[in-house]
């Protein structure tokens, strides 16, 4: 097929690099966490006994 002009690898490789780093700054910055609430007795002092 010489009619298709190829697409280097190292094209394909920056294209795909942008597009996963721009995704991944776009879910980074757009997530939004509920307010933290401030630690409570309760939480503080629990311990966790681990059974081994």
């Amino acid at each position: 097929m010489p009619q298709m002009a190829p697409i280097s690898w190292l094209t394909l490789f920056s294209i795909f690099s942008t597009t996963l780093i721009f995704f991944s700054l776009l879910n980074y910055y757009l997530f939004n966490l509920p307010p933290s609430h401030p630690i409570s007795a309760s939480t503080k002092n629990f311990t966790l006994n681990w059974k081994w």
